[in-house]
């Protein structure tokens, strides 16, 4: 989860298993349920909520700057 600009706020064991829960970036999720499954042998799960907005980084946001004007300037 650290290497998609994640937090992890707290782990717990719950019924046998590790609970670990996280506020990540919506945007860094795309393909984790995959990376996941494949990195446990399909033994996870997961689950996610919508917690809050915040700011994002300045070198995110400059990315994104970025890649929205090369797309305008086409």
């Amino acid at each position: 989860l650290s290497s998609r600009r994640g937090r992890i706020e707290g782990m717990e064991h719950r019924a046998g298993s590790q609970v670990i829960k996280a506020i990540v970036p919506l945007a860094e999720m795309f393909g984790y349920a995959t990376h996941m499954r494949s990195s446990t042998q399909g033994r996870a799960e997961y689950s996610m909520h919508f917690a809050r907005y915040e700011e994002a980084p300045r070198s995110v946001s400059e990315e994104i700057i970025a890649r929205v004007q090369g797309a305008v300037g086409r």
